[in-house]
C-alpha cells in the first residue's frame, strides 16, 4: 500500500486493485489531495472481511471495474463511506440499492470500447495461428512448426451482440475478410445491414454456422448462462469460442466440458467466474485454452481516462456537485 506525502486530512480514499501500481502516476492528485489523503492497493482484498477490515476507515473507495464487489454484506458494515468511484459506467458488483439505503453516492467514468476490441482480436488470431503452442514449442527449442492455422479470410465470425464493442469487431471480421454474422435477443436486420453484417434469426443459427463466437453483451437476467452445454453441442467442433465480456454469460462447467474433451476447438477467454482465477483451475492448463488475465480495458489510454475522472468524480462530490452519478 503507499500513499500521498505530508499529514493526512480527515478524510480518506482508497484505491483498490491497482495491480500495476499505475494509479498515482497516470493522472494528477494534486487537486484533491489537500483534502483527502489517497491510498492506494495493490494486492486483491479477498475476503469480505478482509475488505471491511482494510475499508472501515475510509470515506471513499475508488474501485477498477469489477475486480472487487461491494455487495450488501460489505456496505452494511461500512458506516464511514460516503462515496464510491467506479471506472467505467455501469458496475454489476455494486450492490446500488445498499449503497442508496446507507446513503453511499456512486459515481463513473468514461471508457473506451476500443481496447476490448482489439484484445479480442488478439484472442481470435492468437486461436487462429496456434500461437500459445508455436511461441512456446520456439523458446524451448522444440520441433520447428506443429500446427496448420486456420484462413480467417472466408471464415464465418459470429458476433453475440452489436453494441459499441461487437460493431467494432464485426468491422475487423468484414477487414480480414471473414463473413460477420450477428444476433441479440433485440437485434434487428435493420441494424445490421447498417453495419454490414449478416442477419441471424436466431442464437442456434450463428453457433451452428459460425467457426469463431465472439461474446459481446451485457450481463443481465436474459443473457446469464445463455451459452450452456446445449448451446456449445450445436457449435462445429472445429469452432472457437471468445469471451472478453462478462463470465457468467457462459456456464463455466459446460465450457471445461467442451474443451477437455474436443466438442469445441478451443476458447480465447479474458473473463472468470472467480477473478483473480485460482492457481490450479482448469482453466489456466487446458492446452486449448489462450486465456488472459481480464486486460480486455487495461490500456494507457483507459487508465488515465479512468483515474482522471475519478479524481474529478471526487473534487465533485467534496464541492457538492456530484459528477457522473449513477443511479
Amino acid at each position: 500500500m503507499t500513499h500521498t506525502d505530508g499529514n493526512p486530512p480527515a478524510m480518506r480514499c482508497a484505491v483498490l486493485d491497482d495491480y500495476q501500481d499505475a494509479a498515482l502516476t497516470v493522472a494528477d492528485w494534486s487537486p484533491i489531495t489537500e483534502m483527502i489523503r489517497v491510498d492506494v492497493f495493490r494486492d486483491h482484498l479477498g475476503t469480505e472481511d478482509e475488505l471491511v477490515t482494510a475499508l472501515a476507515p475510509y470515506d471513499i473507495v475508488v474501485l477498477m471495474r469489477e475486480r472487487t464487489a461491494l455487495r450488501a454484506a460489505v456496505l452494511n458494515r461500512l458506516p464511514r463511506l460516503k462515496l464510491i468511484v467506479t471506472t467505467g459506467m455501469r458496475n454489476a458488483s455494486i450492490d446500488m440499492s445498499a449503497a442508496a439505503a446507507h446513503g453511499v453516492m456512486v459515481c463513473g467514468t468514461a471508457s473506451s470500447s476500443d481496447p476490448p476490441a482489439e484484445l479480442t482480436w488478439t484472442l481470435i488470431l492468437g486461436l487462429a495461428r496456434h500461437l500459445t503452442t508455436e511461441n512456446a514449442g520456439l523458446r524451448a527449442g522444440d520441433r520447428w512448426q506443429r500446427s496448420i492455422g486456420k484462413d480467417l479470410a472466408g471464415s464465418r465470425l459470429g458476433v453475440l451482440g452489436l453494441g459499441r464493442i461487437g460493431s467494432r469487431v464485426a468491422r475487423i471480421g468484414l477487414a480480414f475478410g471473414m463473413q460477420v454474422t450477428a444476433w441479440s435477443e433485440n437485434l434487428t436486420r435493420e441494424r445490421t445491414d447498417r453495419a454490414g453484417v449478416e442477419f441471424a434469426a436466431s442464437k442456434e443459427e450463428l453457433l451452428e454456422s459460425s467457426d469463431f463466437v465472439s461474446i459481446h453483451l451485457v450481463l443481465g437476467d436474459r443473457t446469464k448462462g445463455l451459452i450452456g452445454a446445449d448451446e456449445l453441442a450445436r457449435m462445429r467442433s472445429t469452432a472457437y469460442l471468445i469471451n472478453t465480456s462478462r463470465a457468467a454469460i457462459v456456464d463455466e462447467a459446460a465450457l471445461v466440458q467442451a474443451l477437455r474433451t474436443g466438442r469445441i476447438a478451443g476458447a480465447g477467454l479474458d473473463v472468470f467466474d472467480l477473478e483473480p482465477l485460482p492457481g490450479a483451475h482448469i482453466l489456466r492448463s487446458l492446452p486449448n485454452v489462450l486465456a488472459t488475465p481480464h486486460l480486455g480495458y487495461v490500456t494507457t489510454g483507459n487508465y488515465r481516462t479512468y483515474y482522471r475522472e475519478a479524481i474529478e468524480d471526487i473534487a465533485g462530490f467534496l464541492a457538492g456537485l456530484p459528477r457522473r452519478q449513477l443511479a
